[in-house]
């Protein structure tokens, strides 16, 4: 399995940037998937889920900013993420929900105010 995050970079607060997530074909297809991220000196935290029949739930803090989506021809997770705000500086990485233990290098996001 092979899970590589792309997308992150650095923008001003109210920004919008579009993560993406490439992961192996039929692996891929049959679970569900999630967002996740890691500030500084904090725990990894989920951000968003998204099932293989493409049901989505979001954590409280991403409500209405954040849009999880899945390309299950291409093999794709993306998390759009509209509004952005430093809280949301952190790194963010895919994997499968509930997570295995293998994670991939994480994409940077930074938030400037």
């Amino acid at each position: 399995v092979q899970l590589v995050e792309s997308g992150g970079g650095l923008v001003q607060v109210g920004g919008s940037l579009r993560l993406s997530c490439a992961a192996s074909g039929t692996f891929f297809t049959f679970n569900s998937w999630a967002w996740y991220r890691q500030a500084p000196g904090k725990q990894r935290e989920l951000v968003a889920t998204i099932t293989s029949s493409g049901i989505t739930n979001y954590e409280d803090s991403v409500k209405g900013r954040f849009t999880i989506s899945r390309d299950n021809v291409k093999n794709i997770l993306y998390l759009q993420m509209n509004s952005l705000k430093p809280e949301d500086t952190a790194v963010y990485s895919c994997n499968i929900w509930p997570p295995m233990d293998y994670w991939g290098q994480g994409t940077q996001v930074t938030v400037s105010s």
